[in-house]
């Protein structure tokens, strides 16, 4: 990768480039809900009630707080709306996901604006999500169906809708849960070496541990990278809301593993522990999400530490930036390529997170402040 100054320069050019990439994005997904985007580099339309339904509109208010643009804002508006009707209406997807659904939707709309339907579509999503809390094992049931005693590692970020709750209604009860279901993923979804397990497994009448499952990774023994990019992520989120040293120092140990595991150009293969890397697809989704969770420690940490996360940061987007986005693809609807889901599903295509959280890491940089993750 050739070597460019990740400098104030650099970084101010990277949201110029954003502006006009989701200018253009804004037309060519018009009332889309994306989620994936394949070889024809065009976004499918996925139901509003999926577990991504949050980010495109999340990327579209990051770029209006960044702006000030009323046309990002007048495309983001509807979205909180559209999704709390799930509420009332039959489905099975709406789950412990509801912190990815409204926390880019409801929860920045009124931090932004102000708006209090989106203070109350928000709360709404976090008495949702306090209500799947299991009290005897300590943890937030992540799935529906069958799966009552599953919690999954993703889950550490949905919890800032716990912690925003509990700041603007000043109860208690949401950030008690919220650090109870970290504490519980600290003891069983962290492994010592800082990797991660996927799902998590309990009796969910005596809340007793079972097991860990693979999932999205290759294996129960892998480490599925983008599951070790939602732990660092999340983890450095619950300290910011806690200032218990305890996240800190977890979001720290997976930060080292991450970057310690990382090739040559500092974006993950899907899973860190293949036993042959030939032909496996990367994930930027992964390396986006990590660089905006190292950002968080850098903020978190002394003086004397906060290069590494920081350091670390910035090659991770400086190598997104230069060999993963498509700015010279301008039929192409996503910014990031090469993203994968598993190594069963949506392998080698743009993730709609992986965009999210791209801009949202560049506009750190650029110091955006009104934090929602």
């Amino acid at each position: 990768m050739e070597e460019q100054k990740v400098d104030a320069s650099y970084k101010a050019d990277i949201m110029k480039r954003l502006e006009t990439k989701v200018d253009r994005m804004i037309r060519q997904i018009g009332t889309k809900t994306p989620h994936f985007a394949g070889g024809d580099g065009k976004f499918d339309d996925i139901g509003s009630d999926w577990w991504t339904t949050g980010f495109w509109p999340g990327i579209l208010w990051v770029m209006y707080d960044m702006t000030g643009k009323d046309h990002y804002k007048e495309a983001a508006w509807r979205w909180d709306e559209e999704l709390e009707q799930w509420f009332v209406k039959p489905t099975e997807e709406l789950h412990h996901d509801v912190g990815f659904q409204f926390l880019s939707t409801a929860v920045i709309k009124y931090k932004i604006t102000g708006d209090r339907d989106g203070l109350r579509r928000g709360l709404e999503a976090a008495n949702f999500l306090a209500g799947r809390f299991n009290p005897v094992g300590n943890f937030i049931r992540a799935w529906n169906a069958d799966k009552t005693g599953w919690a999954i590692i993703d889950c550490m970020l949905n919890i800032s809708l716990l912690f925003w709750a509990s700041e603007v209604t000043g109860d208690p009860r949401f950030r008690h849960i919220a650090v109870r279901h970290a504490e519980t993923t600290m003891r069983y979804g962290v492994r010592e070496d800082g990797s991660t397990n996927h799902i998590i497994s309990f009796d969910p009448e005596t809340g007793e541990y079972i097991e860990s499952f693979g999932g999205q990774g290759l294996s129960p023994e892998s480490s599925w990278s983008r599951g070790t990019s939602w732990a660092l992520h999340g983890f450095a989120n619950t300290y910011r809301y806690t200032r218990d040293i305890r996240f800190l120092d977890t979001a720290k140990r997976i930060a080292h593993y991450f970057i310690a595991a990382l090739p040559e150009d500092l974006v993950p293969y899907w899973d860190f522990r293949l036993e042959s890397l030939e032909g496996q697809p990367r994930d930027s989704s992964a390396a986006a999400i990590a660089a905006s969770g190292l950002l968080e420690i850098a903020d978190a940490v002394p003086a004397g530490e906060k290069q590494l996360y920081a350091g670390a940061a910035e090659r991770i987007l400086q190598s997104l930036t230069e060999n993963y986005a498509t700015w010279e693809m301008p039929e192409h609807e996503a910014i990031l390529l090469h993203g994968t889901g598993s190594g069963t599903s949506f392998i080698d295509v743009s993730l709609i997170y992986g965009d999210y959280y791209y801009v949202e890491a560049m506009a750190k940089l650029n110091g955006w402040k009104h934090r929602i993750y």
